[in-house]
């Protein structure tokens, strides 16, 4: 009868902890029902509450395998064994997590109710580092950017907005789990950090220098097909088609990433003629997504042609995407896999800072990828961006899962450093953002679309901004660590009482 109860108790544990990951996965973009978040740590929490290590180990497979198992489905499209390795890689990192809880003794949970929000903070900061420099798009804390929790960005970024949001769901859990005044202890400092730093956010302003009349292209066209597959002067022409319908006055015209691709230099190519009269027609600063040739190599570039007609600046995309624009160890992946092949050439890592000079007007650029790094958006925005460019291409994906997430990035991106962002992709979704996070316009995806705003310039450095994640990930840490440190030396305690003689 014991064993029986055991296993049945097993059984709902591991139920809740898999209702966890489902509720995670709806609360994640396209959906974004927020609240989810909160409500899945809670129902984690109560699953993990008194678990043992062999049994945290298996609840957090549970969690994972259904979080990531839906979650990243979109990737079959690409590869199905890069989708299993994938979601067994980020899986463990929720196993890991879960591992880090503490044990209840005496009916106690000690250090275990700030452990979880810890070790999923700590679980983003790994996401974004590991492997192949990061994989941050299963990160939970895009489900938050339509939520309260997002205040807290400007302050500590997105890995304080997870901490707090998981603090909330531990207040909900404490509500259920504890008993008499330890409810209620729990509960109330889970609350306070919740709050404190949502409200502490709220105070965080930077200054208004100025606006720009801005227009964001997208040429539209279908969806789901790989570049390789298609004839890139089509989608050229789609774009310049575009532009074409742009009236002056304007400033600043800002098509997507990857719209003209050459074999050589773009300085070298037709095309250079053909966006330099665009910029002239317009009287504007106009920046185009180049994709240019470098012997067997290739360049990711946003190009920054002048009102003249003349070429004033570039960047060359650092961050490059793993196995999109490059391919790790190349030589062993060809062994393993034939799909080596729709990635045929390595794009060349870019260097200097995230920034393109408009006549003395700073723009900060993130391409594509980089948006989901706020290193990158910080590199830019210190070196005095007054505002945050993303040009951008998700045509080969067939759902709107990830131009969804993509966009919750630029958000979560424009509250951390507040800076109002213009993203422009060829399919969508196009969208500009204030530095509050508000979306002011969107495209629709596989449409042509031009998106015109005027959007302020922004000075002044957000604490997130001056400090980076390492405050954050320091305290996060200390709260896994100190409580076992706290234990081991009760323990040593304990046993030097026992040996002593009476």
């Amino acid at each position: 009868m014991a064993e029986r109860s055991r296993r049945t108790t097993v059984v709902v544990r591991c139920a809740v902890a898999g209702a966890a990951g489902l509720a995670w996965t709806l609360a994640a973009p396209p959906r974004g029902w927020w609240v989810l978040f909160p409500l899945g740590v809670a129902a984690f929490s109560i699953a993990l509450y008194g678990a043992g290590v062999r049994l945290r180990v298996v609840l957090g497979a549970v969690c994972g395998l259904v979080l990531h198992g839906v979650g990243l489905v979109w990737m079959t499209d690409f590869s199905v064994a890069g989708y299993v390795a994938v979601a067994l890689l980020e899986t463990c990192l929720l196993v890991a997590a879960a591992a880090a809880m503490p044990s209840a003794r005496d009916g106690r949970w000690s250090g275990g109710w700030w452990a979880l929000p810890a070790a999923l903070v700590l679980m983003e900061a790994v996401q974004a580092r590991f492997p192949f420099g990061g994989f941050p798009l299963p990160a939970l804390v895009y489900s938050q950017v339509d939520g309260p929790f997002v205040g807290a960005a400007p302050l500590g970024g997105s890995l304080l907005v997870t901490g707090t949001a998981a603090a909330a769901g531990v207040a909900l859990a404490a509500l259920v789990v504890e008993r008499g005044r330890g409810r209620v202890w729990v509960a109330a400092t889970a609350l306070v950090v919740a709050i404190v730093p949502v409200a502490a956010g709220a105070t965080v302003t930077t200054s208004q220098d100025g606006q720009l009349d801005v227009v964001a292209v997208q040429g539209g066209g279908p969806r789901g097909v790989r570049a390789i597959f298609t004839d890139s002067m089509i989608t050229t022409e789609r774009h310049l088609a575009a532009l074409e319908e742009v009236r002056p006055p304007v400033d600043l015209v800002v098509l997507p990433e990857n719209v003209a691709d050459t074999d050589g230099l773009v300085a070298e190519s037709e095309l250079s003629a053909r966006f330099a009269g665009q910029a002239q027609r317009l009287r504007a600063h106009v920046v185009v997504g180049v994709t240019e040739g470098v012997g067997d190599r290739f360049r990711n570039v946003a190009v920054l042609w002048g009102p003249d007609g003349e070429r004033v600046d570039s960047y060359t995309k650092e961050h490059r995407v793993p196995f999109g624009e490059y391919i790790p160890a190349r030589g062993l992946f060809e062994l393993l896999s034939d799909n080596t092949r729709f990635v045929p050439r390595d794009a060349v890592a870019g260097s200097g800072e995230a920034l393109l000079d408009a006549a003395g007007t700073e723009l900060a650029v993130a391409i594509s990828y980089e948006v989901f790094f706020a290193d990158r958006v910080a590199e830019g925005v210190r070196a005095g961006g007054e505002v945050l460019l993303v040009p951008t291409n998700a045509s080969s994906y067939v759902t709107d899962q990830v131009p969804s997430l993509e966009l919750a990035a630029a958000r979560m991106r424009a509250r951390e450093f507040g800076r109002a962002v213009v993203m422009s992709a060829p399919t969508g979704y196009s969208a500009i953002v204030h530095a509050d996070g508000d979306v002011v316009d969107r495209s629709a995806l596989g449409e042509r679309a031009l998106l015109r705003e005027t959007v302020p310039l922004r000075s002044g450095l957000t604490p997130y901004a001056h400090v980076g994640d390492v405050p954050v990930i320091v305290l996060a840490s200390a709260l896994i660590v100190a409580p076992a440190l706290l234990r081991a030396r009760r323990r040593r305690r304990m046993a030097g009482e026992q040996a002593r003689p009476a």
